[in-house]
């Protein structure tokens, strides 16, 4: 007991002080709680004919309680006080905890004084210790107890099911397939779990408690929706409903697990009983096979002709091919059968099995070994009489094939070694003669083996007295003195061939000579033709002279070309004297080379006739580049003095638009006299294009004079033409800004300078940092916040502007700022665009107000105006452009051609489309 005790104290004590600790419930799982404790207390008070209504309420005077307990636990309590005070309650109610502590259960933080009172959250952990320790608490699941028993129960059973995965008892159960795989695997007929679907939680829920209720006897202890609308459900709610699934599965589970005990013993009993059968039918039929079988093998009657032989030994062949393999089988099935039998026995606690007499294991082995040395012996006796009649006959047959292949090779030989076919051979063709002659001589030498292997055939057939040897020995003779004859004619026509051979090697070593020095001479008379009629494009004097140099050399080189040419012509005709004076009968020309003395001339001739035109090509070629040459000289010379100049005007009047010398009327004043001085030089532009378009109807394509192209000039004046033009625009825009909105010009000169000091790569334009730096220095506070224009500043706005001053601004501010001064987003901000933005934020501006109050007092302080007092009160074009622009006026006052406008004034300022 007292171990029973500290092991419930350990299991227990946990869950009490986690309920202790949480005493603050969630609303929603303190509603799941109360159903499911609710339902589950009165599961069990039916069965004495009560039941609970209101779970904090009806265990106040602890009667139902204790009742509760003698149900679920089937022992008597101490007698219940029956009297209606709250003494009374509260010893009823400890009578009840005494017995749950009885029970070696831990109670931490509830007492009877907050059941007597009805403190729901006492109550409802008292309920849930008591589902612990009678409901859950014997749950053992391989060799896991309680909540990690019931959820390794729950894993088990719902495995099979690909879409339920049970990991806890909250969100695993949420979707309701869980409770339906926990029915449908013990009761499939109850549920068709095809038709579910994951995404329908309610429907799946409200089907698995239905069902329960009506066919598993379980109490609905939860609604469908309050674990569908919780995102975790409670889990001490969930843990009570699954528990009755497994106690209410839990008896069937017993008795189908002893009615499968008894299956699987009788099912064991049942499959040895046949493998006995098996073995003793198959062990009698094997034997008797081997019975039959012997003697026909021990039968040693030999047959006088070769075709018997052969008959038995097919039929022998199709004893092993087709008889035994399937014995061997059975008799290796045999044995599996034999072991697998015995093994089985001695697993299941049965006797060994033993077979019949003369049928054991043993026995068939003894009886197949008399088979297999009988099988042995018969098949060496037939082997053996097999070969003493195949002797004679496979001697004839080999006397007659080796015969027929001699006289097949030996046919037409004779007449090919009388034939004088290299008398009007060449040199290649003789020495393949030669070759080929070699081949067979080497071939003729091979076949004196068969010849001898022939003889002795025939020999060792007339000592066997084979009964056709005279005409065996008559063709043996026939083959030997036409091998003879054969042997005669080759040394003949080999001598033949040698003679021929050396006669013609001398004339083709002249062949070869002409071939070797003729082909170079002729790719060097081609190469020469080629260059001399080769067209040649230059540019430059020094590569005519170059092209004239090489020339020059090639000349040189002729006589001793011409004397080559000479000494292969003096060749050729060595080859034809030899020919003549031998009377040697050529079927060819040279075989080396298809050049002929003819060609060689011919081309020799045409290379002496190209070099004069050569010579006048390279002169003409000379005169030209002269003056081309005179054509880039002019060119650079005044391309060098017109480029830099370009260059010098662009950097001047970017220091003019830069300075702040004088007014701006003064600056104006001084580009445009700039820009006359820069118009007068275009007769000098023209005068180097008309020298351009020389040099490209030259086909000039380069000039070391210059590094200045047409194009480089074209682009540079066009640059200067649009800079001081676009220079002018901007002075008088920032003439104009400046008398438009009342800067002056000292105010020009600080924006000016404030510009120049942050553009330091003066380019005219400013980055994003440098714009920032560069209003931070004129004091315009950029920050998040607008500044408070009341001529004071508070502590935070004074901290502000110094935080601006130390370069920490609000971003958002500098990205309106931004956008007003580069709209087109180009990341650089112009001088101009930079005047307008200071002249908005220096200068007072009209606004869309101030129009709006100017119209209402030309419309007599009216909401709207009349196209008549427009064409009275501003001049016809502008009374005309309103009248065009205007909406009609909708408001209350209107009248007819009555016009707007305020919505027209917003307009003009972009507040809203016109």
């Amino acid at each position: 007991m007292d171990h029973y005790d500290s092991q419930q104290t350990n299991d227990y004590m946990q869950p009490e002080e986690d309920w202790d600790r949480d005493l603050l419930l969630d609303p929603a799982w303190e509603k799941q709680q109360r159903k499911t404790f609710t339902a589950w207390c009165n599961s069990h008070l039916r069965k004495a004919g009560t039941q609970i209504e209101n779970i904090e309420e009806d265990f106040r005077d602890g009667l139902k309680l204790m009742l509760l307990l003698e149900v679920i636990s089937g022992e008597r309590l101490a007698k219940p006080e029956r009297g209606k005070m709250r003494v009374h309650k509260i010893s009823n109610v400890n009578k009840a905890l005494d017995f749950i502590a009885s029970k070696g259960v831990k109670l931490v933080s509830i007492g009877a004084e907050e059941i007597v009172d009805g403190n729901a959250k006492m109550t409802l952990g008292m309920i849930w210790t008591i589902i612990l320790r009678f409901a859950i608490q014997d749950i053992s699941v391989e060799e896991t107890s309680a909540k990690e028993g019931l959820l390794l129960w729950c894993q088990r059973k719902t495995a099979p099911y690909k879409n339920v995965n049970i990991q806890n008892f909250h969100i695993s159960w949420k979707d309701g397939l869980g409770f339906c795989a926990l029915i449908h695997r013990h009761r499939p007929e109850l549920i068709d779990y095809g038709k579910l679907r994951k995404d329908d939680p309610l429907t799946n829920l409200n089907t698995a408690f239905d069902v329960a209720e009506k066919y598993l006897d379980i109490p609905k202890m939860l609604d469908a929706e309050d674990i569908v609308g919780t995102a975790r459900p409670d889990e001490k709610a969930i843990m009570t409903y699954v528990s009755s699934f497994y106690h209410a599965f839990s008896g069937a589970q017993k008795a189908e697990t002893a009615a499968n005990r008894i299956c699987k013993v009788l099912a064991v009993n049942q499959e040895n009983e046949q493998l006995m059968e098996d073995y003793e039918k198959l062990a009698s039929d094997l034997l008797e096979w081997i019975r039959r079988t012997i003697p026909w093998l021990e039968n040693r009657a030999p047959e006088n002709t070769m075709q018997a032989m052969q008959q038995k030994l097919e039929d022998f062949r199709d004893y092993r091919r087709l008889h035994k393999p399937p014995k061997v089988q059975e008799k290796c099935q045999l044995e599996i059968n034999f072991n697998t039998l015995q093994t089985k026995l001695r697993l299941s606690n049965r006797p060994a099995f033993m077979p019949s007499e003369g049928r054991m294991v043993s026995d068939i082995n003894n009886a197949w070994g008399c088979l297999e040395q009988a099988e042995k012996g018969y098949e060496e006796w037939l082997l053996n009489e097999i070969r003493r009649l195949e002797r004679l006959d496979h001697l004839a047959e080999k006397f007659r094939q080796k015969a027929s292949i001699h006289e097949a090779w030996t046919d037409g030989k004779e007449a090919m070694l009388r034939q004088k076919d290299y008398e009007t051979a060449t040199l290649s063709e003789i020495k393949a003669l030669l070759k080929k002659h070699e081949a067979f001589e080497s071939d003729l030498a091979a076949h004196q083996d068969r010849v001898e292997q022939i003889a002795a055939i025939a020999q060792e057939l007339n000592e066997l007295d084979y009964y056709d040897s005279p005409s065996v020995n008559a063709r043996c003779q026939k083959i030997c003195d036409q091998w003879d004859n054969l042997g005669a004619l080759t040394q003949k026509r080999r001598e033949a061939l040698e003679r021929t051979e050396k006669l013609l090697e001398t004339i083709d070593q002249l062949y070869l000579e002409y071939a070797k020095r003729a082909a170079p001479f002729n790719n060097w008379m081609e190469g020469a033709m080629e260059d001399l009629q080769d067209t040649f494009i230059v540019h430059t004097i020094e590569e005519i002279q170059g092209l004239t140099t090489a020339h020059e050399q090639f000349k040189a080189t002729l006589p001793d070309a011409d004397k080559e040419r000479l000494a292969i012509l003096g060749i050729h005709n060595e080859v034809s004297k030899i020919v003549q004076t031998y009377h040697v009968n050529m079927a060819g020309t040279n075989p080396y080379t298809t050049i002929t003395p003819q060609e060689i001339n011919g081309k020799w001739d045409h290379v002496r006739q190209l070099v004069p035109r050569r010579d006048q090509a390279l002169t003409e070629e000379h005169a030209r580049q002269q003056h081309n040459e005179r054509l880039r000289k002019q060119f650079g010379a005044q391309a060098n003095v017109i480029g830099p100049w370009i260059q010098t005007k662009m950097e001047e009047i970017g220091r003019i638009s830069i300075e702040m010398h004088g007014t701006l009327e003064d600056q104006l004043n001084h580009l445009r006299q700039y820009e006359k001085s820069i118009v007068n030089y275009k007769p000098k532009i023209d005068q180097l294009e008309g020298d351009h378009q020389l040099i490209q109807e030259a086909l000039i394509f380069d000039n070391k004079h210059t590094n200045y192209t047409m194009e480089h000039i074209r682009v540079g004046w066009e640059q200067l033409l649009t800079t001081i033009a676009r220079t002018i625009n901007e002075v008088e825009n920032q003439i104009l800004t400046r008398d438009a909105k009342g800067i002056s010009q000292e105010q020009m000169n600080e924006f000016r300078a404030s510009f120049n000091h942050f553009d330091r790569d003066h380019s005219g334009t400013l980055g994003p940092e440098e714009f920032k730096a560069c209003l931070i220095s004129l004091g315009y506070d950029i920050g998040n916040d607008p500044q408070k224009k009341t001529g004071m500043m508070d502590t935070d706005d004074f901290r502000a502007c110094l935080i601006s001053m130390g370069y920490n601004m609000g971003e958002a501010e500098f990205a309106r700022i931004m956008s007003i001064v580069d709209p087109n987003r180009l990341g650089v901000v112009t001088f101009q665009a930079f005047i307008d933005f200071m002249s908005r934020e220096t200068a007072d501006t009209d606004t869309a107000d101030q129009v709006m109050a100017s119209f209402k007092i030309l419309a007599g302080d009216k909401n709207y105006i009349t196209v008549d007092e427009l064409r009275r009160e501003l001049p016809p074009d502008q009374a005309e452009y309103c009248i065009a622009r205007m909406a009609p006026y909708t408001g209350p006052d209107a009248v007819p051609g009555a016009l707007d406008y305020m919505s027209f004034s917003t307009a003009l300022y972009g507040e809203s489309d016109l």
